[in-house]
């Protein structure tokens, strides 16, 4: 994945679309364990994680894993791995990671697959100490830090005025310029912005009424001069003005403040995707996999990471460990986390692969 926030859409869509790509990609996949990762169920000196790479793995590599090593002894290993491989090696009983750090929703697919170790959490004990929310632990996986996806705008298009709201988004009689918005190889498609616009609270948001947000998304499909794919994007159309306000993930706007281009996002209705850790099935390091996944986890190794990327820890400890420009730089800063909503997996897992269809179908339209 080349995103350096965690390959959000790979080319998968729905649990269907991941069995249907690992069937296909089984034959040949299975790639030998190298010796220095053949430790058995645990006493070898590596451990072998799935994540991104770019500057979020370069952040994770500073931030964790020399760090890790440093204290434990124990050699990282980073593998940059599609799904669909992975998940075939899972199946022939050789995945080549032991330790996965992958969004929420894709975890929720593998665990259908059955490629998920069952995580025992008594040997986690920092998911107590750093106090992670319980609506992110499941029986195979843990929630480590969030993304948002909010509202990007260029603070000199609008005469002063600042969007507040998605209906801002929306109107764009009051805020002219045109509009961006992710395409579904970008992201799941943005539902819940267009009925946040239609004055749906965020605590009604689900179960999705589809209808309504199509209509409402019809309302500006002509101001939509681009739908973005990377996470990038919005930055590159924002800047060069070609459109005036687009969807972003949070954290992106940053590099751009620095260059002193007139850009400010606006957290209102945000969206947020956990990502998190989980032990591939089958593991060839699993004592190895929850040394690191605790390590992870703790609320000084979130914090760590936050001031090498970012990144939005789940746990609330780590931003105490802030100072107040580097927490009130994270959109999970208690100052805006009441701000945003978390996305509904169990709706979007149901849901995504028609939601899909549909959307490109309107977007052709």
């Amino acid at each position: 994945m080349s995103d350096p926030m965690i390959g959000r859409r790979a080319l998968l869509r729905g649990a269907g679309g991941i069995a249907a790509l690992a069937s296909l990609a089984a034959c040949g996949t299975g790639t030998s364990r190298s010796s220095s990762a053949a430790g058995g169920k645990g006493g070898g000196k590596t451990v072998i994680v799935r994540d991104s790479g770019g500057s979020f793995g370069a952040a994770l590599q500073k931030a964790i894993y020399t760090p890790f090593t440093q204290e434990t002894g124990i050699q990282v290993k980073v593998l940059n791995l599609d799904d669909a491989p992975l998940l075939a090696q899972i199946k022939q009983g050789r995945p080549q990671c032991d330790l996965i750090n992958n969004s929420m929703m894709s975890h929720a697919k593998y665990v259908k697959q059955d490629a998920l170790e069952t995580l025992d959490l008594d040997r986690v004990k920092s998911v107590k100490s750093a106090k992670i929310p319980e609506n992110q632990i499941t029986e195979h996986a843990v929630g480590n830090s969030f993304y948002g996806q909010c509202i990007g705008y260029r603070t000199d298009a609008f005469g002063g005025k600042k969007p507040e709201s998605w209906a801002d988004f929306w109107d764009t009689k009051a805020f002219k310029g045109g509009r961006s918005m992710v395409s579904p190889d970008g992201d799941l498609p943005e539902l819940e912005f267009a009925l946040l616009a239609d004055g749906v609270p965020m605590d009604k948001l689900y179960p999705l009424d589809v209808d309504r947000a199509f209509k409402v998304m019809s309302r500006l499909r002509g101001d939509i001069k681009k739908f973005w794919d990377s996470g990038p994007l919005p930055g590159v159309l924002l800047s060069r003005e070609e459109v005036t306000m687009s969807t972003v993930w949070d954290g992106r706007l940053a590099d751009l403040q620095k260059q002193n281009v007139p850009v400010e996002r606006q957290l209102n209705g945000m969206r947020r995707q956990f990502q998190g850790y989980a032990i591939a099935k089958g593991a060839a390091n699993v004592d190895n996999a929850y040394l690191l996944m605790d390590f992870s986890l703790q609320a000084e190794s979130q914090a760590a990471l936050a001031k090498a990327f970012p990144s939005n820890p789940s746990s609330p400890l780590a931003y105490a460990k802030l100072s107040e420009d580097e927490r009130n730089a994270l959109a999970g800063a208690p100052k805006y986390y009441d701000k945003g909503f978390d996305a509904d997996i169990e709706w979007w897992l149901k849901n995504e692969a028609a939601v899909t269809k549909r959307w490109l179908e309107w977007a052709r339209g």
